[in-house]
């Protein structure tokens, strides 16, 4: 586990479009398996119960298949592989992501919780290393005593976009 930041270690509020964030911003907490990841509040569309997923021949590991949500043909992702988590039960739950008119569904355990963060809780992927060995997150954030990747939704989106078009 990462040691707690002190302030000469902040280089910056960076949420997950890269906007610095001068007051304190809302996130939405996921669990990977038993990972903690974070997501701004402001991309999370809702959190639904995994009925099905039908699978999509050809697509990357990241692209598990698609649901269907209330008419609308979902896109689901399964970030396990990306961030080096073993996939080893099938995820509950999805957190549909959204930014400007694209989304996706990313599959996980649970949502623990929402929560408001301060900008010196935050650090970026880059000071950190995390942008070549984990491309879906934009940097950490502190929560109580442990790290939590912050997920970035435009990232994540691009791909996910590159690979349906």
């Amino acid at each position: 586990m990462e040691p707690a930041l002190s302030a000469s270690q902040s280089v910056g509020a960076v949420l997950a479009d890269g906007v610095k964030a001068p007051t304190p911003s809302r996130i939405c907490l996921i669990t990977l398996g038993g990972e903690l990841f974070a997501v701004d509040l402001r991309h999370v569309r809702e959190v639904f119960e995994l009925e099905s997923v039908t699978p999509v021949p050809g697509m990357p590991s990241t692209l598990v298949g698609v649901a269907n949500l209330r008419g609308t043909v979902m896109p689901l992702a399964d970030l396990r592989p990306s961030l080096g988590i073993p996939s080893t039960a099938s995820l509950p739950f999805v957190v549909v992501v959204r930014h400007g008119q694209q989304q996706v569904g990313i599959l996980i355990d649970a949502v623990p919780e929402i929560r408001t963060i301060h900008p010196d809780d935050l650090l970026n992927a880059t000071s950190r290393g995390l942008s070549e060995s984990r491309p879906f997150l934009s940097g950490l954030a502190k929560i109580e005593e442990r790290m939590s990747g912050m997920v970035d939704v435009q990232k994540l989106l691009a791909c996910v976009e590159g690979v349906l078009n």
